[in-house]
């Protein structure tokens, strides 16, 4: 994969950077430049005046240009300085991936942009929305914070099979939208899936929740008072539509706490409502409270059947430290607490993000189950007694023993050795000749092979993905669907040239191109484009040819009698140019 790195990039793990794509800077045509650049001067324009005061700031720091689409290769050398980098993706990738890209301070652009007649809005990512709305704020080094903090704990949170059907449908829908080939019918039906996934998710899950705080904060957040509000969030950065319509009277303004995590929103449609949070600070504080619900620091009974649910990777964390990694498939309960847990399939034992010696995936291939709690009758936990208390209950090399546990979990067999901490905890207690039983039934027997018991009074702490990432190969990502790459007409092909030149006599690249040739080439080919009338309209009033300006008036006039849909953006591009631009909702 090709792609220009820098020392934050360098510390990406492989399972990451299967996402990252080139950026392909040569295929954006010359009408996806006029699209960035109108959607650029439109929002640097009215956000000044709207946006919290770190947008403008950060288009600077973050290598943002209004003329032209960044180039990540430049984008790097400039976020290095703050302590970030951006990598291309291919549209929506999973919200897990999403989220530690963003704990390891890392920005993911979709590098393909909309298309013209979706020039204010449109529901799939595209580098307007990532590189304009999302890369500038993250100058502001209070924001940033948050921003990685919150992948660090998004990217731990549990999902449930559902979030990854609603993932994929949405995804789905946000390629048919700019695809040109797609028919109405199509967007239509992938919608009502979308509505009939939302509204049988059952109870959400710690990603949904999450999902949720991103959407009302990073993507459609406000900041200062309901009633004096700034824009920061990149959903309304990029919208030149939504940037508008989101300060009037009919959105609601609703100060931000954590009862954010249980609004759902649409991403198909405008907003009825948004959160406002006082500061960038109030972020991190809310999402620390929303933090100490999730099983990543409950751990518990609670947080193993979350892990269950997900039927996805994830790790259990024991009191004693010891990390078990995998996919747990059933738990036994005694007093509503968990005295046994199981893995089926690969799994892996590690000690603070670091896989143990000898207890990898090839160690642990078929699964993996132990008694979790104190002994029956005996206060002191194992992992608390000392040496002399371990010999005096004969849990001793060499020793033939059996464990009774709380909950009727019997463990007997012969002690080969145990495994220690760094604090001298025993984590790990190997046997030979083992059997595993529950009130009667078998639970493991060892024949010729030998049994770990993990060592553990409580599940401390239950997250997604594994302990250490270098324990399961995690490079397999597939996609059920990519975005769509539009196949040009001649016309579309015909039009492009022409943007092209105008563009070229802008930058003075060629400045003998005849300027009314073009327009007459482009009404009587393309009657219906205005974007490019826009452009020669702003040369016109630059050369102050009146005589042209006023010809190119008369003819965008007459597209928006034929396209009324388009008449604002028409009347917002001429208001650009003669300085007298408000936007309007």
């Amino acid at each position: 994969m090709s792609y220009t790195s820098n020392p934050i990039l360098d510390k990406l793990p492989k399972h990451l950077r299967q996402y990252i794509k080139p950026q392909n800077y040569e295929t954006y045509s010359a009408v996806d430049q006029a699209v960035w650049r109108y959607v650029m001067r439109k929002n640097r324009n009215y956000l000044s005046r709207v946006a919290h005061a770190s947008y403008v700031e950060g288009l600077q720091k973050t290598g943002i240009a209004i003329e032209y689409i960044p180039n990540m290769y430049g984008m790097n050398r400039i976020l290095k300085d703050i302590g970030w980098a951006a990598v291309a993706v291919d549209g929506f990738i999973p919200p897990a991936a999403f989220m530690e890209f963003q704990a390891y301070n890392v920005l993911v652009i979709a590098s393909d942009i909309r298309q013209l007649e979706h020039i204010e809005y449109t529901p799939a990512p595209d580098i307007i929305h990532e590189g304009a709305g999302h890369a500038p704020i993250i100058a502001n080094p209070e924001y940033a914070e948050y921003l990685r903090r919150f992948g660090e704990i998004g990217s731990k949170a549990i999902s449930n099979a559902k979030d990854y059907e609603i993932y994929e449908s949405v995804r789905r829908l946000s390629i048919l939208k700019e695809s040109a080939d797609a028919s109405e019918m199509d967007v239509i039906q992938a919608e009502i899936q979308i509505e009939a996934l939302q509204q049988n998710m059952g109870k959400p899950s710690e990603m949904a929740l999450l999902r949720n705080l991103h959407w009302w904060t990073v993507e459609y957040g406000l900041i200062g008072t309901p009633d004096h509000p700034k824009i920061y969030g990149a959903g309304l950065l990029s919208s030149i539509g939504e940037s508008a319509w989101c300060l009037t009277e009919k959105v609601q303004k609703i100060p931000y706490s954590v009862k954010a995590a249980h609004t759902a929103f649409d991403i198909t449609k405008p907003q009825p409502q948004l959160f406002v949070t006082p500061d960038f600070a109030f972020l991190s504080e809310v999402l620390e409270e929303f933090a100490q619900t999730m099983a990543l620091r409950t751990g518990g009974l609670a947080g193993l059947e979350k892990l269950i649910a997900s039927n996805a990777l994830g790790t259990v964390e024991l009191s004693t430290g010891l990390q078990i990694s995998g996919h747990f498939t059933e738990v036994i309960t005694y007093n509503n607490n968990p005295v046994f847990l199981k893995t089926n399939g690969k799994t892996a034992l590690s000690y603070r993000e670091k896989e143990l010696v000898g207890h990898g995936t090839k160690n642990h291939p078929n699964g993996f189950g132990s008694p979790i709690g104190k002994l029956k009758g005996i206060n002191l936990a194992i992992e608390n007694m000392s040496p002399r208390d371990l010999k005096a209950y004969t849990i001793y090399e060499g020793e033939t023993v059996t464990l009774e546990f709380e909950g009727d979990v019997i463990v007997s067999g012969k002690i080969v050795t145990g495994t220690r901490n760094l604090k001298g905890k025993i984590i790990l207690i190997t046997f030979a000749d083992c059997i595993v039983t529950h009130q009667g039934a078998v639970l493991f027997k060892s024949d010729n092979n030998l049994y770990v018991m993990a060592v553990g009074e409580a599940i401390v702490s239950c997250f997604n993905g594994p302990a250490d990432f270098n324990s399961f190969d995690l490079s397999t990502h597939e996609l059920t669907s990519t975005t769509i790459k539009q196949k040009k007409s001649a016309a579309s092909n015909a039009l492009d040239r022409l943007y092209c030149q105008i563009r070229d006599y802008r930058e003075g690249r060629n400045t003998t191109i005849s300027r009314n040739k073009v327009f007459q080439e482009l009404k009587l080919k393309h009657p219906t484009d205005w974007l490019l009338s826009v452009e020669l309209y702003e040369l016109a009033k630059k050369n102050e040819d009146t005589v042209f300006a006023a010809e190119i008036n008369e003819h965008l006039n007459t597209v928006k009698q034929c396209r009324p849909e388009v008449g604002q953006l028409i009347d917002d591009g001429l208001a650009l140019v003669d300085g007298n631009f408000v936007s309007k909702a």
